[in-house]
Formats: structure tokens, C-alpha cells, sequence
């Protein structure tokens, strides 16, 4: 028996035998084409738009958070740069195989010398290569596999197209040797409630059909269990789903202590199922599948009947809308396309939006007319609204001035660079709310880019850094009298979660799968608990070992209740 470690996501166990994800395809050889320059681009062209077709209806069935990735990748396949480096391969007479192998790994290598978020990119270039030269080949693209039995999917890092249709009565956990608690396997993962341990590079050994157990909870993948083990994990598994299914309450902790528990949506069409699985309210809501693959600002009206039909879904309760958070790596034609060495640190958020005033003035009014109608109809929520990227007191003011010009009530800011929470008790000055972001926060703290897979180690939410700047955030709430959300992926995690209340953090907002570890946990703790967590948290020195330290409180505190 063996323990190989990893980042575990959520709470839940698994156990099955191991399937093993399929090797890429070989590259084509590069042999003269028998067919000529225009049969070898016609073929190309044909693959090209088959592959992105398919990829837009694998998100439109996967929705959600899996909807934008295959779209951006739908959008990879038919990149102008793209196609002209394949057709300067076919030009010098190469197969429409070759010709898509060679420009493909031209573009990649482009992408790698930017770096930042299109660096990490490029990774996602590969899994479009590999549907385009299947295409042209006529074989199937490689993907998950099927067994015929239920498993235990093992892979290097999961395509988007692949993680967002896994067929969940097949794969019992997932686990890959790559990638972070941010990556868009664990956002995907977590979103669709899999058990799954990311980033463990000791399962790279692991072979097909032997049984192991996976452990998200602990971040662990156990080999060759003995059969009290496997007894335990299905007890647990068992636990956990009987929980899943009692009466749903609102989030608080042991001593009465409230902290409601949001969703984090990126569509309307999401909202029944948050509703059904006991979210208070809305806590994030991205606005940009409204502006995402469009050639110009969405019009008012259209706005305005996706955000009624939100704000109808959870009447009566808190919603949070975040206006357009353009930029880096959500470039649009009509906002900010214009080329930048280092977009992560550009024109993105609210500088964009600012620079194109006209936008925001839009969303604005399409939102405030959304309120006023959904009320008017007897259906309106508590509408809050705040602004993505706020780096700067001033831009603080000047988003809060200009919501209150349309009406809207209440106005806040998010909070995702170290200047903001630094500066966070003089930005509550003007905002009536701040949300933080935990993925940005980490990735400007550590200076690493939360989806650039060879930095992926520092991206942890968890590090003292982090927590320390968060907990400056919750003080700075606290003397003001002012909430303070988090809406990052960290509220996902149970044990963070308690970290978070700990230091501050009045609600909670995740992906909606999540909600049910996180209400039970929170249910195990007093607030004298979590901040006790918390501090054992904030004095380690780096983020393997504050997880450490708050699992050691944590464990010392329920022996304590025994």
C-alpha cells in the first residue's frame, strides 16, 4: 500500500479501478501531399470548422463554467493567425495533417514566448490539434476512455471538451498529474461535483485496472488497499451522500453564527439548480456569456432580460452581479483587443470598461431596469453589483458614484490585488461591499499566473500571504461595518471555508456542488473555532504547511468536543 499526494477537491471519496487516459496521437509524417495546395486546404478547412462546430455544441450541453472554455477553444481552431500558418506549410507541399501538426505547434510555441495566461493556453492548443488531425485522419480523437465498468480516470490534465461531458455513472473519481486547485480540470471537477485529486505526480505510475482509493479530503490517491480501507471509503461515501440528501438549512456555524452560502453562476439557466441545491442567494454572477464571441456590446435590451430572469429566479434573496470583467484572458473586439506583452497586468476589469464608458453606462441601465421590472412584478431580488479589478481608491469612488447615478443600491468592489486589500478600510469609504477573489488575489500576491501550468505550485490559495491579506480585508469590514464576500474557488474548499469565516469573511460563494460539504462542515465549528483555525493557519510559513497547521487545529478541536 502506497499514499500518493495531491490537491484533493471538495470532501469526497471514491473508489474503482484504474483506466488510464488514451496516448495522443503520433505526429504526422512529413511526406509530400499526393493531392495538391487546394484539396490539402479544403480538407483542412473542413476539419477546422467540424472541430470548432463540435466544440461549441460540447459547451452549449455542458453549460456553465465548461461553456466559456469550449468556446475560447472553438475559437482557437479558427484563428486567423492559425490559418495562415497552415497555409504557409501547405505551400510548401505539405499534407493538410502535417500542415495543421506544424502550424499548431507554431502557434504554441508564439503563445509560450508571451506567456502569462496565453502561455497557459497553449496547452489548450494541443487537445484542438489533436480533434483536427483526427478529423483529417478519420479515426477517433483521443479521449476518455470506455472500459465497459465503472473507474477511475488517470490522466496527464484533462481537456476541457473531455471533462465537461465525463459521463458521471462511469467515471467514479478523477486524477491527474498536473495542474492546481485552479486549473480548469479542478473548476470543472469541482463544478460538476467529481471526486478528484489534481496535481499528484506519483500517479503517473499508476497502471490499468488496479484498484485505488481516491481521497479528496485528504489529497491522497491510496494503491493496493486493504479491505478495511475499501470498507471505510464506502462508509464515507455513504456518510457523505446521506448528508447530501437531508434537510437542506442556511449556512451557519455551531453557535448560531450565520454565514450564508451563495452560487457562483455564469448564466441564468443555472440558477434551479443552485436553488435546488440550498443556495441563499447569488454571489457571483458573470456577465460575460454576454459578450463573449460577439462582435459587438450586447444591446440593452438583451441585457436586460437575462438579468430579469435572473433576478426572477431568486426573488427575495441577495444576488451580486459583476459588470464585465474583460481583458487578459477574455479579450473582446469592441472593448480591448489591442495587444498587450502582458494582459494579466493591462487594460482589463474596470480600467476597461472605464476607457469605454459607454459599456458599463449600458450594463448599468440594463441592470437597473431589470430590478425596477422584476419589483414590479413582485419577483425582484436584493440586487448588489460591483466592479471586477479595482486596484485604486479612486477607482473605487469613481464605480460606486457612477452605479448610484442609475440607482442602483448597492454598490461594492472586488477585491483581487494586494492593493486593494491594503488599502480596503479607505475603499469601504465608498463601497458598500467588497468580494474577494481568491483566484486573482493568489496569482498577483505570488506573482504567478493562476492557469500557467509551470508555476501552478505557488497558485494556493492557502498560503499565509494570501490568508494574511484577506484577513486585513475582514478587519477593514469589521471597523467599517461593511460585509466581506469570497467568491474565488477558495470558498469551495470545507476546511479553507472555515479559515475564511475565521478571518473575517461574512458569506461564502461557490460553485453550487460545493455547497453541501461546505454547510456541513461549517455546522462542526463555533466562530472562537474558526478564528483558532485561522490563526494556526496564518502563522505557518507557506501554503503545504498553514493547510497542515489548520487541519491540525481542526482535528485538536473536535477531539476537544469529544
Amino acid at each position: 500500500m502506497a499514499q500518493l499526494r495531491g490537491v484533493g477537491i471538495g470532501l469526497g471519496v471514491a473508489h474503482g479501478p484504474v483506466a488510464r487516459m488514451a496516448a495522443p496521437l503520433p505526429a504526422p509524417e512529413d511526406t509530400p501531399s499526393a493531392l495538391g495546395g487546394e484539396q490539402e486546404r479544403a480538407r483542412v478547412q473542413e476539419a477546422l470548422e467540424a472541430v470548432a462546430r463540435e466544440l461549441e455544441q460540447r459547451g452549449a450541453q455542458a453549460g456553465g463554467a465548461a461553456q466559456e472554455v469550449l468556446e475560447a477553444q472553438a475559437m482557437m481552431a479558427e484563428d486567423p493567425t492559425l490559418t495562415d500558418e497552415v497555409d504557409a506549410s501547405l505551400a510548401q507541399g505539405k499534407t493538410a495533417e502535417r500542415a495543421v501538426h506544424e502550424a499548431f505547434a507554431s502557434f504554441r510555441a508564439q503563445l509560450e514566448a508571451v506567456g502569462g495566461y496565453l502561455g497557459e493556453r497553449a496547452a489548450d492548443l494541443d487537445d484542438v490539434a489533436q480533434r483536427v488531425i483526427a478529423r483529417l485522419q478519420g479515426v477517433p480523437a483521443p479521449g476518455v476512455p470506455e472500459p465497459g465498468h465503472p473507474f477511475v480516470l488517470v490522466a496527464k490534465d484533462l481537456a476541457p471538451a473531455d471533462t465537461a461531458l465525463l459521463d458521471l455513472d462511469q467515471v467514479l473519481a478523477l486524477v491527474t498529474t498536473e495542474g492546481g486547485p485552479t486549473s480548469h480540470t479542478a473548476i470543472l471537477a469541482r463544478e460538476k461535483g467529481i471526486v478528484a485529486v489534481v496535481g499528484s505526480a506519483g500517479a503517473a505510475g499508476l497502471a490499468d485496472g488496479e484498484t485505488v482509493i481516491v481521497d479528496a479530503a485528504a489529497g491522497a490517491v491510496t494503491t493496493e488497499p486493504t479491505d478495511d480501507e475499501l470498507t471505510r471509503a464506502k462508509n464515507r461515501a455513504n456518510a457523505r451522500a446521506a448528508a447530501a440528501d437531508a434537510p437542506i438549512t442556511d449556512g451557519a456555524l455551531a453557535d448560531g453564527t450565520a454565514v450564508p452560502l451563495l452560487a457562483n453562476l455564469g448564466n441564468p439557466a443555472g440558477a434551479a439548480e443552485a436553488v435546488a441545491l440550498g443556495a441563499e442567494g447569488v454571489g457571483l454572477f458573470r456577465t460575460e456569456f454576454l459578450f463573449l464571441s460577439a462582435s459587438s456590446a450586447p444591446t440593452v435590451e438583451q441585457q436586460r432580460a437575462s438579468y430579469a430572469e435572473l433576478l426572477a429566479a431568486f426573488a427575495g434573496k441577495k444576488v451580486v452581479v459583476r459588470v464585465l470583467d474583460a481583458g487578459a484572458d477574455k479579450p473582446l473586439p469592441f472593448l480591448n483587443d489591442a495587444h498587450e506583452e502582458n494582459p494579466a497586468l493591462g487594460l482589463r476589469g474596470l480600467r476597461a470598461l472605464r476607457a469605454s464608458e459607454d459599456i458599463l453606462r449600458e450594463q448599468l441601465t440594463a441592470l437597473a431596469e431589470a430590478d425596477a421590472q422584476t419589483r414590479k412584478a413582485g419577483s425582484g431580488a436584493d440586487l448588489w453589483v460591483m466592479a471586477p479589478m479595482v486596484s485604486t481608491v479612486d477607482e473605487a469612488e469613481y464605480f460606486t458614484a457612477i452605479a448610484r447615478e442609475y440607482g442602483i443600491r448597492t454598490a461594492g468592489v472586488m477585491v483581487e490585488v494586494p492593493s486593494s486589500a491594503l488599502m480596503a478600510e479607505q475603499i469601504f469609504a465608498h463601497a458598500d461591499f467588497a468580494s474577494i477573489g481568491t483566484n486573482d488575489l493568489t496569482q498577483y500576491t505570488l506573482a504567478a499566473d493562476r492557469l500557467l501550468g509551470s508555476v501552478a505550485g505557488y497558485q494556493d490559495p492557502w498560503h499565509p500571504a494570501v490568508l494574511r491579506l484577506i484577513r486585513d480585508v475582514g478587519a477593514a469590514g469589521a471597523k467599517t461595518g461593511k460585509p466581506v464576500g469570497i467568491c474565488g474557488e477558495a470558498a469551495a474548499d470545507p476546511l479553507l471555508a472555515v479559515v475564511l469565516v475565521g478571518l473575517g469573511a461574512t458569506s461564502l460563494s461557490m460553485a453550487p456542488t460545493a455547497l453541501a460539504d461546505v454547510r456541513a462542515t461549517l455546522l462542526t465549528y463555533s466562530l472562537d473555532d474558526a478564528q483558532r483555525v485561522a490563526e494556526a493557519a496564518l502563522a505557518a510559513t507557506d501554503a503545504a504547511t498553514a493547510r497542515e497547521a489548520a487541519h491540525a487545529a481542526s482535528v485538536s478541536q473536535k477531539e476537544r468536543m469529544q
